[in-house]
């Protein structure tokens, strides 16, 4: 069985004013032959990440499917890291094969001291075809830590050790070419539908980030040009009170997600009443986000508009 390796450009990719393929990235990393299973590659198409788009990375996982069907122990896709947290959490709401998923890049291009993206493919690759990491979904390997892409975040712009799961941790390791899992979380209920690239372009979500002394003056006029509203709450989910009767409206016109700027933890539901607090927000009309961080909470929330599934019992998966 072989593991179907997609490239979608990136650091990884990055050889100074040369674009690196599939057989470049392969040719670079020691022991990949011995990894048992052949590697078969596609290369997409080599773009910065954050060029890449929800239709784009749909494209991916219909290509991963037929890979699957045809045989593939497994998925790897090597693509940017500004994005990465966003994309794994996409193919993880779509993916509906017990074949893991995994997402890999760099931060330390081949060209310096250092780099890391071969032994990030090699783990990569290592957990692809590894039968303990089946019924997973969508994962994240970097450092030889496996992390679960509904909890994984880059939370430095250029360490290689950006990746972390804030809430949990990784869920894995790959020791002495051995993958390990520690935890199996459970697999949530994805997307039911089918999110095609014409109903994702047709509901923009817009992300909004709260700031001290915030007039809200960006929130007038949403309703008329998006379908969908992420806050990136204060602390627990919390907003200036002036703009507690702004979001109600919005979220009678709109869904509206509430979440937390930090990164970590959870909104919480009954610990402050006070007008903009959480209790208050949410008796608005507010959708509690959980422990989604915003940008997940966008691609979600995008996905469910453009399949018709039901937004608050999706988002009660996270709380």
């Amino acid at each position: 069985m072989s593991v179907a390796l997609f490239t979608l450009g990136g650091t990884i990719a990055m050889a100074g004013g040369r674009r690196l393929n599939g057989a470049d990235l392969t040719a670079a990393v020691p022991g990949l032959a011995e990894l048992g299973h052949p590697v078969e590659i596609q290369d997409i198409e080599a773009v910065p990440s954050a060029n890449l788009t929800a239709a784009k990375v749909l494209e991916v996982v219909d290509a991963a499917s037929k890979a699957v069907a045809a045989g593939a122990a497994g998925v790897v896709v090597t693509q940017g890291t500004d994005t990465l947290e966003e994309t794994s959490f996409l193919v993880d709401q779509v993916w509906p094969h017990s074949q893991p998923f995994v997402l890999t890049g760099a931060m330390r291009n081949p060209t310096l001291a250092g780099p890391d993206g071969p032994a990030n493919v090699l783990a990569a690759c290592r957990v692809a075809c590894s039968p303990v990491a089946r019924d997973l979904g969508a994962l994240v390997v970097f450092k030889e830590e496996i992390h679960a892409a509904r909890w994984v975040r880059k939370t430095h712009s250029t360490s290689t050790a950006t990746f972390m799961s804030p809430n949990v941790g990784p869920i894995g390791h790959v020791v002495e070419d051995q993958v390990r899992i520690l935890a199996r979380p459970a697999r949530l209920d994805g997307v039911q539908g089918s999110a095609e690239p014409a109903d994702l372009d047709a509901n923009r979500v817009a992300l909004y980030t709260m700031t001290m002394d915030d007039d809200g003056l960006l929130l007038k006029g949403l309703a008329e040009t998006h379908q969908g509203l992420v806050v990136a709450g204060f602390g627990a989910g919390h907003v200036p009170a002036a703009l507690a009767p702004v979001l109600g409206e919005l979220a009678a016109a709109m869904p509206v997600v509430l979440t937390s700027r930090t990164g970590g933890g959870s909104i919480v539901r009954n610990t402050y009443n006070a007008p903009g607090a959480e209790t208050d927000l949410l008796q608005r009309g507010l959708i509690d986000g959980g422990f989604l961080d915003p940008y997940k909470a966008r691609v979600l929330l995008r996905l469910l508009l453009a399949t018709d599934d039901d937004i608050s019992a999706a988002f009660a998966q996270y709380q």
